[in-house]
């Protein structure tokens, strides 16, 4: 798998719910139809472990079978439309592309 990683926080105005409900609601919406979509894997942040950590609210992996997938959903209208939906929101982002290895799975997985 590739991977598109968002990190997120939300408007300063927003509580942490709102920005979680919104998140999974209405935007999430927006993301579904992405052309090559794969899996959708979305946390929302309960704690930082340390004072360096914080401020963040959720994280979100998106999934393509490979780097030109992930990129052409990236040029696609649908990505368009979902980066228009978060409009001027005033939160913050880190957006990264990466292949994804699995390291470790639990027998009881």
């Amino acid at each position: 798998m590739f991977n598109l990683v968002l990190l997120a926080a939300r408007p300063p105005e927003w509580t942490h719910d709102e920005f979680i409900t919104w998140w999974r609601g209405e935007h999430a919406e927006m993301t579904y139809p992405l052309p090559g979509l794969r899996a959708w894997r979305h946390t929302a942040v309960s704690s930082a472990l340390e004072a360096r950590s914080e401020g963040w609210d959720g994280l979100s992996v998106l999934s393509f079978d490979d780097e030109e997938s992930a990129r052409a959903a990236l040029a696609s209208d649908e990505w368009k439309a979902a980066v228009e939906h978060v409009g001027s929101m005033r939160g913050k982002r880190i957006a990264l592309l990466g292949d994804e290895r699995e390291m470790f799975r639990s027998a009881d997985a």
